[in-house]
Formats: structure tokens, C-alpha cells, sequence
């Protein structure tokens, strides 16, 4: 009996042996296919983030060299002539050329850099909407109050995250305009949000009080009970 039941064994093992092999010989490809799938996806995932840091490097080394020249009108030249590689790098660089370039004198070209960013379709929105807000702000003399007026005004709808500042802008036309009482009211509105910076609010406490105004500060965050800043007499 011990010999039959060994022999079963041994047959049974070469059975379960030969259907093994056989399994292999039909799906072993797929374990193949998943090991290289898994390795090849790795060595892809580590090449692609030494890509990117030797382009992030590289952009980094560029702007630095740009930046060294002792003429803004040279470093804006460097800048506007390298190539980033994202939509959001191109974006920081297109603000830094328009910063040079006003820097410089040269109003117009910054303007005209950041209006060709505002509508780039490519770039995140929140650049869209710096670049026009910083356009918008060199364009004092180039363009009409009221038309600057009109996109101050676009800007300082509710849900614009630039939306103080273009309430800032839209004063200061006031005040360019001869309407400093609309100007102290704008400023009165921007200490009263709840959304305001503390460097917002000492401008708007300035000026509120080189117009002749009183600022209201009652239930104002910060700055209730504080005193206003003096003024020249």
C-alpha cells in the first residue's frame, strides 16, 4: 500500500507539474508583459522628473544671467528671448519682461506684453488677470480715465481675487478725475472689508485723510478704536 500511494503521489505531482507548464507556456506572457509594463513606467516616471528638473534648472540659471545685466532695458531683452517650457513659467517671465520694461521707460512695450498675457488662453487665469490689472495700471496717460475706469470696474466685481485693488485703482481715477468725495467713499468701502490687507487699509487711511476725510472706523477689524493718521494742515 505504501508503494501504491507513493506512486499516486508521484503521479499526481507530474500532473499538477505538467498542467504548471502549461499554464505558463499560455499566460506566461502576461506576467512578463506586467513585469516590463511596471519597470518601464519606473525608469519613465524618473526620466521624466530629471527632465523636468534640468529644464526647471536651466530656466532658473537663465533668468538669473538675465536678471545680472545693469540695464533694465537689457535684462527685459534677455528675459523676452527665453524659452519656458510651461505655460505658467512663460507666464512669470512675460510679468518679469513687462516689470523691466516699465522699469526702463518703456511703458508701451509693458503694456503691450501684458496684454498679449492677459489673452493667452494657455496661462492660468490668475496671471490673466494680474497682467490686465498691471497694464491697466501703467495705461495712466495713455489711455482715457473713463475707459480705464470701465475695466477697474470689471475687475472689482465680486469674486475677482483683485477685486480691493481695482476698488484702489477706481479711487485713485476718482481723485484724477476731481471726485475726491466718491475717492473717500471707495476708500471707506475698502476699510470696511472684511477681505482687506492691513497694507490696503493704511493706504486707504492715508489718503482718506490727505483728502480732507474722516475715516470711519467703527467695527472695523483692526482698526476700531485706533486712531487715524494725522494730517497735513
Amino acid at each position: 500500500m505504501s508503494d501504491t500511494d507513493s506512486f499516486i503521489e508521484e503521479v499526481n505531482e507530474e500532473v499538477r507539474r505538467d498542467r504548471l507548464y502549461k499554464m505558463l507556456r499560455r499566460y506566461g506572457w502576461i506576467a512578463v508583459l506586467a513585469i516590463f509594463l511596471v519597470v518601464g513606467g519606473a525608469a519613465w516616471n524618473e526620466y521624466q522628473k530629471a527632465q523636468s528638473k534640468a529644464q526647471a534648472e536651466a530656466l532658473g540659471d537663465a533668468m538669473l544671467n538675465a536678471l545680472e545685466q545693469n540695464e533694465s532695458a537689457a535684462r527685459a531683452s534677455q528675459l523676452a528671448a527665453i524659452d519656458a517650457g510651461t505655460p505658467g513659467a512663460k507666464a512669470v517671465l512675460r510679468l518679469m519682461t513687462a516689470a523691466e520694461q516699465s522699469t526702463s521707460g518703456d511703458a508701451a512695450a509693458a503694456v503691450e506684453t501684458l496684454d498679449a498675457l492677459a489673452i493667452d488662453g494657455e496661462v492660468p487665469q490668475i496671471y490673466r488677470q494680474i497682467a490686465q490689472f498691471k497694464s491697466l495700471t501703467l495705461q495712466a496717460g495713455m489711455t482715457p480715465a473713463d475707459d480705464r475706469r470701465l475695466s477697474f470696474e470689471a475687475m472689482a466685481q465680486p469674486g475677482n481675487p483683485l477685486r480691493l485693488l481695482a476698488v484702489e485703482q477706481l479711487a485713485l481715477i476718482d481723485i484724477e478725475t476731481g471726485a475726491p468725495e466718491t475717492a473717500v467713499e471707495r476708500y471707506q468701502a475698502i476699510l470696511a472689508d472684511a477681505e482687506t490687507t492691513s497694507d490696503l487699509q493704511q493706504r486707504a487711511l492715508q489718503v482718506i485723510v490727505a483728502l480732507g476725510g474722516e475715516p470711519d472706523l467703527d467695527g472695523i477689524a483692526g482698526l476700531d478704536g485706533a486712531e487715524a493718521p494725522a494730517g497735513e494742515n
